[in-house]
């Protein structure tokens, strides 16, 4: 029986699991998904003879809204009180792990982990649990060399480790899929970080000051007090910020922003701006067609926005809205880039990236 942990945010583990039984079926496998409830966690199982890892390379992560990060389970292992290092390489060896093909491995917690004691543990665990490893031949002498997988284990509790591996080049560049992000004391607002955090996920670290970079004009539609408008400040930005609620004074001095008092859905601007971005509480439907109207008629090059979702029927919800910008973007003959993440700092929405390419 051949399994991958998925990890998604609590509470989510049934559209992670929807989603990727879709998208399996999509790849010509089939399988069935055991969530945990409100754990961040779930196992799907795949039906027939295929491996783990060819579903995995079959589908990649960056196609999943739902899921952060996963790996491929070789199963449970209880740990003692003692000698969990030595109980780890007996796992391992049992089922004939391949030192040659990893080089690293990540000691993961669960999101809903509020065992401190644990935590340490798990921090101090890698160095001798490492040592272990590559003593035993089970990992790499250099953990910098490259490799096809790395060994992941995930701690429940103090006597029991998932172990498994994710593949190099489909996983999360950051732990959990989660990016460590801290908020400065001169942010508006904590809505600072799901714009950060969406531009860490959508877009190549390579390419940052092509996408952000050179003075660009954004707009921020649904600005106050202007979370979001602070960011693209930060990044040189000089921004149209359009709400009818007030403004953060600080943000307003820094001579960047322009405030328009009109409503987020209706403003236009009378030439074309690289960014749009928008973070509006409304149906997730309007919010998509909005987007769909800025760039059919090309007012940005990018955009940023959430859909946020209801509270039942999340994941179909997610796939009529995904109907709607892809169909709108193929009516208007538009080339584009269609990206979408259910963000650590996301709670009940989905933020999703567009780029034009023509």
């Amino acid at each position: 029986m051949q399994q991958i942990m998925l990890i998604c945010r609590p509470g989510f583990e049934t559209e992670a699991g929807q989603e990727l039984t879709d998208q399996a079926a999509a790849a010509g496998i089939f399988g069935y998904f055991q969530p945990g409830k409100n754990t961040g966690l779930l196992r799907f199982t795949i039906g027939g003879n295929e491996p783990a890892e060819e579903l995995m390379r079959r589908v990649a992560l960056d196609s999943l809204v739902f899921t952060r990060d996963w790996f491929a389970l070789l199963g449970d292992c209880e740990l003692p009180a003692s000698d969990r290092v030595g109980v780890i390489l007996a796992f391992l060896n049992d089922q004939e792990w391949q030192g040659d093909r990893c080089a690293r491995l990540e000691v993961r917690l669960s999101e809903i982990n509020d065992d401190r004691d644990l935590g340490n543990f798990a921090r101090k665990w890698v160095a001798p649990l490492s040592k272990g490893l590559r003593g035993a031949g089970l990992l790499k002498d250099d953990q910098e060399a490259e490799a096809p997988v790395r060994l992941e284990i995930l701690l429940t509790d103090f006597s029991t480790a998932v172990v498994g591996y994710s593949l190099a080049g489909n996983r999360s560049p950051f732990v959990g899929g989660v990016p460590r992000l801290r908020l400065p004391a001169s942010a508006p607002s904590r809505s600072a970080l799901k714009l950060e955090e969406a531009w860490k996920v959508f877009l190549p670290k390579e390419r940052w000051l092509d996408y952000l970079g050179g003075g660009k004009k954004a707009v921020d539609l649904g600005a106050a007090p202007g979370g979001w408008t602070w960011q693209l400040v930060r990044q040189g930005m000089m921004v149209t910020a359009v709400d009818n609620g007030p403004m953060n004074p600080e943000l307003m001095a820094s001579g960047h922003v322009e405030h328009v008092e009109a409503d987020g859905y209706a403003w236009r601007p009378r030439r074309a701006l690289d960014w749009m971005v928008c973070d509006i509480v409304d149906k997730p439907r309007r919010t998509a067609r909005m987007a769909v109207d800025w760039m059919s008629e090309k007012l940005c090059r990018y955009t940023v926005f959430n859909l946020k979702l209801p509270m039942k029927k999340r994941y179909e919800e997610w796939l009529v809205c995904r109907e709607i910008l892809v169909q709108g973007l193929e009516d208007a003959g538009l080339h584009c880039q269609l990206k979408a993440r259910h963000l650590y700092h996301d709670r009940e929405e989905i933020t999703c990236f567009i780029e034009r390419l023509d």
